[in-house]
């Protein structure tokens, strides 16, 4: 039997939630399932929409499809502010209303505005288990043993801190080298800007540096710090608190401080988008000075902003290529398959890259068109 693409069709399954504690609104989104099982992180930020958790649920689709893990998509969404002292509540009621998708058939992780210590101990405060992976930790062969390596996982460290925290961004990292690579640059001769300084966008910026990139500029909800010659990262990341927030008083002489969306307008080579969702929109793509856009964040980029900058001739690589290496770290540690982990994901990250940039440098094909013909299901 042919794969069949993942069609951008209904989603399988939609919950939505209502606290009666607070003013919190919850979505669960499964758009298809794999062997009766979808993954996909749980955010919490003021204004989040059924739709926006519909297309972050079809992204993990397609990302679960493009790296060929045996998994669905779904996503969990609770429109209330994080840093509300309710919110930790908030989380926990949305968990145990959640309760009979998390114990057999939805995996999930953080995301935007939930971390994955706080998600572990809501978890356990329900009564599912120490770790936010349970149903497939619930349908393993030896559960003890998965539980183990998941929690050897997430407490493993390297040189830069966690390998949790760090892994996503390593791939996005590694998804703009290799889109450089194919536009025939090499990352020492080139600038980055990123949104956002959280989990991905730490980290993107961190392993750019190390790859010999210019990381110029980075924002956070505070605004955008800019130098020309480079920002100190890993002193920033020392910095950083749980929000993504960082010490301004750590900054270089060089450094300006600007406004936060001053960011999109800035003359680069990289431009990475790792905040929000909808960061580019058919209304502000028209500021985007750099020569390729790389997602860091889910949905970072409207189809209309997509086509614009096409239009431009600047190439998008899609978020379910390039910020995918999270999701598949997961799962291969959860099918005890995470040996190398580094050079698996930028090997696989590397020829999907190329995959999807060929076209675009042959005829124009839009990276996002060819991404999705990769996305199938065996």
């Amino acid at each position: 039997m042919q794969p069949k693409p993942v069609l951008q069709t209904k989603p399988h399954l939609t919950v939505t939630w209502h606290d009666d504690q607070s003013p919190a609104v919850g979505y669960l989104v499964v758009h298809d399932l794999v062997d009766g099982i979808a993954t996909g992180g749980c955010r919490m930020r003021v204004g989040c929409t059924l739709r926006e958790v519909e297309d972050l649920a079809y992204a993990m689709s397609t990302k679960s499809a493009a790296f060929q893990l045996p998994v669905g998509g779904a996503k969990g969404g609770i429109d209330f502010d994080p840093k509300d002292d309710r919110s930790d509540g908030v989380l926990l009621r949305f968990i145990d209303a959640m309760r009979p998708f998390l114990e057999r058939t939805w995996v999930t992780a953080e995301d935007l505005g939930v971390s994955q210590h706080v998600l572990d101990a809501q978890f356990d405060a329900a009564g599912l288990g120490p770790s936010s992976y349970h149903a497939q930790i619930s349908r393993s062969a030896d559960r003890k043993a998965t539980l183990h390596r998941v929690e050897e996982a997430m407490g493993a460290s390297t040189p830069d801190g966690l390998l949790c925290d760090l892994i996503g961004g390593y791939g996005v990292a590694q998804a703009a080298a290799a889109t450089l690579d194919e536009l025939g640059d090499s990352p020492e001769s080139t600038t980055m800007a990123v949104q956002g300084f959280g989990t991905i966008g730490g980290a993107t910026a961190l392993y750019a540096q190390h790859l010999g990139m210019t990381v110029v500029a980075v924002s956070d909800a505070l605004g955008t710090v800019y130098d020309p010659d480079g920002l100190d990262i890993p002193a920033l990341l020392a910095t950083r608190n749980e929000w993504g927030e960082f010490d301004r008083s750590v900054l270089g002489d060089g450094a300006e401080e600007l406004p936060r969306d001053t960011l999109l307008g800035l003359t680069v080579d990289v431009l990475v988008p790792a905040a929000v969702s909808y960061a580019l929109t058919a209304h502000n793509h028209d500021q985007v000075n750099a020569r390729i856009v790389v997602e860091g964040a889910n949905a970072a980029a409207t189809h209309e902003a997509e086509l614009e900058l096409a239009v431009r001739d600047i190439p998008v690589v899609p978020d379910f290529i390039a910020n995918a290496g999270a999701v598949a770290w997961a799962w291969w540690i959860l099918l005890d398959e995470d040996d190398d982990v580094y050079g698996r994901l930028r090997s696989e990250m590397s020829t999907l890259v190329k995959k999807v940039l060929t076209p675009w440098l042959l005829d124009g094909t839009m990276p996002r068109q060819t991404a999705l013909s990769l996305a199938v299901r065996g």
